[in-house]
């Protein structure tokens, strides 16, 4: 058998699953279709700015280069809520020590594709795939620069290529019983910039996310490196306030002073930022089966798009690779005879079927996530409930886990996260019930009852 395997899409991936791939001995080719990431600084119209947790530290640490990424990673230790009077609030993700960070998506790939050039991997770029012969796992591409095609035999195939992949599409148009669908929100995304002020400082608290909520859109801010934000205006594409309603720079600029008052003065670029590109779409994709014999699998958002607002996206395909990784069997050991090769088939089989769950419930949970970022973060209820949660997780962590330390701080399987979730929803609705809970919600006898809530639904 061959030891030569494809991987369509060198994105974070395709480059993180080309490492794990290489240093269990196999010959890997990386196809992407966008020219150098290294050489051309390119977003391709995705985020600058990816929230890394747990679970994607995880798939880093198999590879080795958790330490060298944490030397780059801005930590945010909860959400600072920015209310329309100008009041801050901030509101811890979980225990004290607990964060996401916020890492460059570019910095980041560049990083895993020099890793994985040092441990064998071969990358191509400007190469579209245009077609996948999954009986014999050859794969066609196009150069874009040249337009040569060429074919590219191998044992098996990777599609780790994004959203919009081809490796999928291969499998609507060739196999039978293919299930897919995608889901666009009525909401768009513009990436707009909070620069360093003018010593060189960041102009607001780095370690946190910035949010300002409100209600059906919330504009968003990560921070970076050089001292600057990036900020994310997610809004409606059609409406009364919408893209499509803020048409010119005086109707924009009279909205944002009215809804976002202190971050307004921190733009200086916000006309040329709000204008110079077009509002991208938020798309969920689900599909299944994720393979085809033991010749292709997908993977990350080939196999799994979600919109982000649980920042889980890099991690769930992180998490990927390491599940994937998990199932192949151990190398031989020195001596021995055999071959490098897999059972892909049942590999590919038990990787899907382990994963589908788990990838579908993230996926449900990141849009429930949105409604609460945009408008719930800020409701008085709301956030009771959150200090209550907290002071039950770290006096009582064996009854009460967070959903969001169970998604974030843990590699607790989503589907099991969300289960979970549902579960103090109802014990949560009880508790807001309590008499005097506003007021006593840590008197001992108001615990008291809230543990016993808790233990109707354990």
């Amino acid at each position: 058998m061959s030891d030569k395997v494809t991987i369509i899409g060198a994105g974070l991936v395709g480059s993180l699953l080309s490492i794990y791939l290489s240093k269990r001995g196999y010959r890997v080719s990386v196809y992407e279709k966008r020219p150098d990431l290294r050489k051309n600084r390119i977003s391709a119209g995705k985020s600058i700015n990816l929230a890394l947790s747990d679970r994607g530290w995880r798939g880093l640490e198999g590879v080795g280069i958790a330490d060298e990424i944490r030397k780059v990673a801005i930590p945010m230790k909860g959400r600072m809520i920015h209310s329309l009077d100008g009041k801050l609030n901030l509101q811890p993700y979980g225990k004290e020590g607990q964060a996401i960070y916020s890492v460059s998506r570019g910095g980041l790939n560049c990083v895993l594709m020099d890793l994985a050039e040092k441990n064998g991997a071969t990358f191509f770029y400007n190469e579209r795939c245009s077609h996948i012969d999954l009986n014999s796992a050859t794969s066609y591409f196009e150069n874009s620069e040249t337009k040569r095609t060429s074919s590219v035999d191998a044992e098996t195939i990777f599609g780790t290529d994004g959203a919009f992949s081809a490796a999928r599409l291969q499998l609507q148009l060739s196999t039978d019983k293919f299930n897919y669908s995608q889901q666009y929100l009525e909401h768009g995304y513009k990436e707009l910039v909070i620069p360093a002020t003018a010593s060189g400082d960041f102009a607001m608290e780095p370690n946190a996310l910035h949010i300002w909520p409100r209600g059906q859109f919330m504009l968003i801010a990560l921070p970076n490196l050089d001292k600057s934000f990036t900020c994310t205006l997610f809004f409606p594409f059609e409406g009364e306030k919408s893209f499509a309603a803020l048409d010119t720079e005086e109707k924009m600029l009279d909205f944002f002073k009215k809804t976002f008052p202190d971050a307004v003065p921190l733009m200086p670029t916000l006309v040329h930022d709000y204008f110079a590109y077009p509002a991208a779409s938020l798309v969920t994709v689900t599909c299944f089966p994720w393979s085809h014999e033991d010749k292709l699998l997908l993977l990350g958002d080939a196999a799994h798009a979600i919109v982000p607002f649980f920042g889980q996206g890099m991690n769930c395909g992180f998490e990927d690779c390491v599940v994937l990784d998990s199932l192949i069997p151990q190398p031989l050991l020195p001596g021995e005879k055999g071959s490098t090769s897999a059972p892909w088939k049942n590999i590919f089989r038990e990787f899907e079927h382990e994963r589908k769950k788990n990838s579908d419930a993230i996926a449900q949970l990141a849009v429930q996530n949105f409604v609460e970022m945009r408008d719930l973060v800020t409701h008085p209820d709301f956030v009771l409930r959150k200090k209550i949660e907290a002071y039950l997780n770290e006096h009582y962590p064996e009854k009460w886990k967070p959903l969001y330390s169970m998604v974030t701080f843990s590699d607790i399987p989503y589907s099991v996260a969300m289960s979970e979730g549902r579960k103090q929803d109802r014990v949560m609705e009880q508790v807001m019930t309590l008499k005097g809970i506003t007021e006593n919600w840590q008197a001992p006898e108001t615990m008291k009852q809230i543990l016993e809530i808790i233990t109707r639904y354990s």
